[in-house]
Protein backbone atom coordinates (compact mmCIF):
# COMPACT_ATOMS: atom_id res chain seq x y z
CA UNK A 1 0.00 0.00 0.00
CA UNK A 2 1.39 3.32 -0.90
CA UNK A 3 1.40 6.16 1.97
CA UNK A 4 2.31 9.54 1.32
CA UNK A 5 4.77 11.63 3.74
CA UNK A 6 2.53 14.93 3.94
CA UNK A 7 -1.35 14.99 3.42
CA UNK A 8 -2.05 16.81 0.20
CA UNK A 9 -3.16 20.12 1.73
CA UNK A 10 -0.84 20.70 4.30
CA UNK A 11 2.35 19.43 2.02
CA UNK A 12 3.49 23.44 1.94
CA UNK A 13 3.71 23.56 5.48
CA UNK A 14 6.71 20.94 5.63
CA UNK A 15 8.39 22.69 2.62
CA UNK A 16 7.90 26.37 4.00
CA UNK A 17 11.59 26.29 5.26
CA UNK A 18 12.33 26.08 2.19
CA UNK A 19 10.92 29.02 0.11
CA UNK A 20 11.85 32.29 1.38
CA UNK A 21 9.90 35.41 0.43
CA UNK A 22 11.51 38.34 -1.24
CA UNK A 23 8.49 40.69 -0.21
CA UNK A 24 9.14 43.30 2.96
CA UNK A 25 5.90 44.12 4.16
CA UNK A 26 4.95 47.99 4.44
CA UNK A 27 6.01 49.80 7.67
CA UNK A 28 3.91 50.30 10.44
CA UNK A 29 2.35 53.25 10.93
CA UNK A 30 3.30 55.40 13.39
CA UNK A 31 0.26 56.29 16.18
CA UNK A 32 -0.39 59.70 16.14
CA UNK A 33 -0.57 61.98 18.97
CA UNK A 34 -4.03 61.57 19.56
CA UNK A 35 -3.84 58.39 19.84
CA UNK A 36 -0.82 58.36 21.95
CA UNK A 37 -3.15 60.58 24.57
CA UNK A 38 -5.78 58.45 24.35
CA UNK A 39 -4.35 55.32 25.66
CA UNK A 40 -2.45 57.03 28.27
CA UNK A 41 -5.43 58.66 29.46
CA UNK A 42 -7.15 54.86 29.07
CA UNK A 43 -4.21 53.83 31.41
CA UNK A 44 -4.22 56.72 33.50
CA UNK A 45 -8.05 55.68 34.75
CA UNK A 46 -7.07 52.14 35.09
CA UNK A 47 -4.73 52.50 37.46
CA UNK A 48 -6.89 55.33 39.17
CA UNK A 49 -9.71 52.72 39.51
CA UNK A 50 -7.38 50.44 40.67
CA UNK A 51 -5.87 52.90 43.08
CA UNK A 52 -8.96 54.10 44.02
CA UNK A 53 -11.13 50.67 44.59
CA UNK A 54 -7.63 49.79 46.63
CA UNK A 55 -8.24 52.35 49.15
CA UNK A 56 -11.95 52.60 49.52
CA UNK A 57 -11.79 49.02 50.09
CA UNK A 58 -9.03 48.64 52.76
CA UNK A 59 -10.97 50.20 55.44
CA UNK A 60 -13.72 46.99 54.92
CA UNK A 61 -11.05 44.38 55.15
CA UNK A 62 -9.50 45.07 58.45
CA UNK A 63 -10.01 42.20 61.05
CA UNK A 64 -10.35 45.55 63.41
CA UNK A 65 -13.70 45.99 65.18
CA UNK A 66 -14.45 48.77 67.31
CA UNK A 67 -16.37 47.97 70.61
CA UNK A 68 -19.68 49.68 69.95
CA UNK A 69 -20.14 47.72 66.66
CA UNK A 70 -18.97 43.92 68.29
CA UNK A 71 -22.21 41.63 67.52
CA UNK A 72 -23.48 38.90 70.86
CA UNK A 73 -25.40 36.04 70.28
CA UNK A 74 -28.53 35.26 72.39
CA UNK A 75 -26.22 32.43 73.93
CA UNK A 76 -23.70 35.17 75.10
CA UNK A 77 -26.36 36.64 77.05
CA UNK A 78 -27.27 33.48 78.83
CA UNK A 79 -30.84 32.97 77.33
Amino acid sequence: MFRRRESVPFSFVAEADRFRSNVTPPPRERASLSEKAGRTLIGLVVVAGLAGSLLLGLPALSPEQSAGHSQQTEAAHGR
